[in-house]
């Protein structure tokens, strides 16, 4: 985005923090809009002569910013008045709300944030969306008790992080409420950016033969938990419902009080807990605009809910899908892609930059698409060759990790061109290698799918031979380790994209296999990379 202006409200203002909130200084500054958007008009303005003119394109939504100084721990409430087609504000790493629309007359939003305890500046916005035009927006105000004596402005180093704008056109029943609080989603635990993770699903709505384990029993080698599954109420319906797991099945099952206790507990230490969405009888398909709105709001229920940093897609079986016609990843048109696709934009809208967003596709999914990708060119190919690729990257800015299943898989071809299959280090090594490395989607060298960095990708992994196929014993798993990270130990295939010491790490079904399994995989992966 464009440098953000930096500014201190004037003493005469005691409770307000912005600086041309009505923007009656007839110019723009301090507040800086992306890409030369932004202007100060006159004829549309709230109140005074003058309001904001941000002008919404296909490729930017007009996000205009004002970083100002405040109190840790501290309350403060941001409001705008707004007029326009889908209109947000919101404040960085904090809440927002929108508008799908004002009728041609000014509204009213506000969001209410709480400082954190070290934070001395906070980024309130407002932007537009893709392709609605020309917002307007004024007498824009950032309350609190007490502005600040002026003094000289800080510089641009000290403010926050500003995250890309949202790429789908929101939806207007998935509005948030004015009065919104923020959620736990917005605490300084932000995803952590380098070393080493390891990921874990936990059995939390069902029992198997791998048995219960309690969120507070969850060992503290696991850095993102995976609560499996939130599944829909119906395929088409986007209602997504997360139950516990109920006595009668799980005789060890926790409270709801316990059970959030121990989630709290487990952000407390930096770890992240995620609502996983689908997993193997979870089938989603958002056919409709109605079923991604419903979608986004009852996530966001079950993450308010429960204090989450985030979700999990695991959609598998016929969940996404592409439709005849629909060849390009770069610009999907299939229903069930576009709709999921602008449901996790908006999902990351809201919550901020703290939001965690992870994926879990089968290799059916993602590497397959090397061969086949939908139904191919002329038809007959199964449509979900490949149908998650527009997916990852439509959101690869946004996608915390990105952990693809290698387990109950076919044969696949790698870059050697060469099919390869599960049971040792080479298959991890050689589908981990073309994400690494980008590959040309159904063979086509002018359409590559472009790679994306270690740091995003962790290695999918049964914990145990009876939580999957694919299973392989720890060796096996160092061998393959060695080989992504160092170019060493190499079996018979060599990655292309060289030696990767930043690959985040491993993923693996499940935390509570590996329970049963003694702890082997957890336990190896401390080894490995904590030693």
């Amino acid at each position: 985005m464009a440098g953000l202006a930096l500014g201190l409200a004037p003493a005469a203002s005691a409770g307000e923090f912005l600086v041309n909130g009505g923007f009656e200084s007839g110019a723009l500054g301090p507040w800086s809009c992306t890409g030369g958007t932004g202007s100060v008009v006159t004829g549309q303005a709230h109140g005074g002569g003058y309001a904001l003119a941000a002008a919404a394109s296909a490729g930017d939504t007009a996000q205009c910013t004002q970083t100002v100084a405040v109190a840790p721990n501290t309350t403060y409430t941001f409001s705008a008045w707004v007029k326009g087609s889908y209109v947000y504000v919101g404040v960085n790493g904090g809440t927002s709300t929108w508008t799908p629309g004002t009728g041609g007359a000014y509204q009213k939003l506000s969001v209410g944030f709480t400082t954190g305890a070290t934070q001395t500046s906070a980024t309130v916005y407002t932007h537009g969306w893709y392709g609605q035009g020309t917002y307007y927006a004024d007498d824009l105000s950032l309350d609190g008790p007490g502005a600040p004596t002026p003094t000289a402005s800080p510089t641009a180093t000290a403010s926050p992080t500003v995250t890309a704008s949202p790429t789908a056109t929101p939806t207007a029943t998935a509005t948030p409420t004015a009065t919104a609080t923020p959620t736990d989603t917005a605490s300084p635990t932000a995803p952590p950016t380098g070393g080493h993770s390891l990921v874990g699903y936990l059995h939390a709505s069902f029992a198997n033969g791998a048995g219960y384990t309690r969120m507070a029993d969850v060992p503290d080698s696991w850095d993102f938990v995976n609560l499996s599954f939130g599944e829909p109420t119906s395929v088409t319906s986007g209602d997504i419902r997360f139950n516990r797991c109920p006595a009668t099945e799980c005789p060890t099952v926790e409270s709801d009080a316990d059970f959030k206790a121990a989630i709290a507990a487990k952000r407390a230490k930096g770890k992240k807990v995620l609502i996983s969405i689908g997993g193997q009888n979870g089938q989603v398909q958002l056919t409709t605009a109605a079923a991604r709105d419903t979608f986004v709001s009852s996530v966001s229920a079950i993450i308010d809910k429960w204090g989450l940093d985030g979700l999990d897609i695991d959609f598998e079986g016929h969940s996404l899908s592409l439709q005849t016609g629909d060849t390009d990843f770069k610009n999907p048109t299939s229903p069930v892609v576009v709709n999921l696709i602008s449901a996790l934009k908006t999902l990351k809208a809201k919550y901020g930059p703290n939001f965690v967003l992870t994926m879990a596709p089968e290799t059916f999914f993602v590497q397959l698409g090397y061969q086949y990708y939908g139904s191919g060119p002329w038809g007959g190919q199964d449509p979900r060759a490949g149908a998650y690729l527009p997916v990852i990257h439509a959101l690869r800015d946004d996608l915390t990790l990105l952990h693809v299943q290698d387990y109950n898989s076919g044969s696949i071809m790698g870059l050697d061109n060469q099919y390869h299959s599960m049971g040792g280090a080479d298959f991890h090594v050689a589908m981990t290698d073309m994400l690494l490395k980008g590959f040309p989607v159904a063979g086509n060298t002018a359409n590559v799918f472009p790679p994306l960095p270690a740091s995003q990708l962790a290695i999918g992994m049964p914990a145990t031979t009876n939580a999957g196929n694919g299973y392989v014993a720890p060796a096996e798993v160092d061998k393959a380790l060695d080989c992504l990270t160092k170019l060493a130990n190499c079996g018979g295939y060599v990655p292309r994209a060289g030696a990767q010491p930043n690959l985040r790490g491993l993923m693996t079904w499940s935390i509570n296999w590996d329970q049963f399994g003694g702890r082997e995989f957890s336990k190896n992966f401390d080894g490995y990379f904590r030693r």
